[in-house]
């Protein structure tokens, strides 16, 4: 339920989804005895496009996300294996052209496989199915597999969970699938952005594993947050990134999959 719950919500809660419902919906009221509000309506869809596209809104949030957990020193022990969560692979282009298509998310693969080839003696896990909200018969883990393989990472080494629709369900699904032992070094790969919300998870599901973020989407020094977006659509996708991180931070507070509202080293 859960699962079904966010994807719906999410469509009407998105950002950019949500202003521009406002804005039809203030369009609308300008032909009825209600127009002063529909004008304020799409006054205020028009100024949060303006704020959330093109001033350093979504960089600032993004920010914030991305430099909670710091990158692991460059001399840390061998660890017991690498841990790629899923959603670097556009599934459906993947799915219907055959090659596979990463998405901005990709750099959670490659940098899965630079570890496996700089810790040669860990596993490679991947850990992702389908997140459709119909459901599929495809599965992430197929890609990963045939990526891991033609990059020439050895079967032997993969650990592929493919059952996963979401960030919760790859904690619980993995913890079993690797039953962990105490003492031993997990490497836990995934957008910086994404980290928070992903150690809070493992965490909670018994599994102390090493964060190693990748994927940035932010400079990291002082002067972005005077920087605007030339192209509004790249700021507002930005804020909606962000966005749904912090939405997903307080669902699963709040609904008890994490412990901490905002994890952290």
């Amino acid at each position: 339920m859960f699962f079904y719950l966010s994807k719906i919500l999410w469509l009407v809660i998105a950002p950019a989804n949500l202003l521009l419902l406002l804005l039809l919906l203030g369009a609308a009221l300008l032909f009825t005895r209600f127009m002063r509000a529909g004008r304020r309506l799409v006054l205020a869809s028009a100024l949060g496009f303006l704020v959330l596209g093109i001033l350093p809104v979504g960089t600032v949030m993004m920010r914030v996300l991305e430099d909670r957990f710091p990158q692991p020193p460059a001399n840390m022990s061998a660890p017991a294996g690498i841990i790629v969560l899923g959603g670097a692979v556009n599934q459906q282009v993947t799915r219907l052209r055959g090659p596979i298509e990463l998405t901005e998310g990709g750099d959670r693969m490659t940098e899965g496989v630079m570890l496996a080839r700089r810790f040669p003696d860990a596993k490679l896990v991947f850990t992702g199915g389908s997140a459709a909200l119909l459901g599929s018969p495809y599965r992430e883990a197929h890609a990963a597999e045939k990526l891991f393989l033609g990059l020439g990472i050895l079967q032997e080494r993969l650990v592929l969970e493919s059952e996963s629709r979401n960030t919760y369900e790859n904690a619980i699904f993995t913890r079993e699938l690797l039953k962990p032992k105490p003492g031993e070094i997990w490497l836990l790969v995934t957008s910086a952005s994404h980290m928070p919300r992903s150690v809070g998870i493992f965490r909670k599901a018994g599994f102390n594993v090493t964060p190693y973020p990748v994927d940035y989407s932010t400079l990291g020094v002082a002067s972005e947050y005077r920087t605007v977006f030339r192209n509004a659509l790249h700021g507002l996708q930005r804020t909606e990134a962000a966005v749904r991180e912090y939405i997903g931070l307080a669902a699963y507070w709040w609904t008890g999959k994490i412990d901490d509202l905002f994890p952290g080293p």
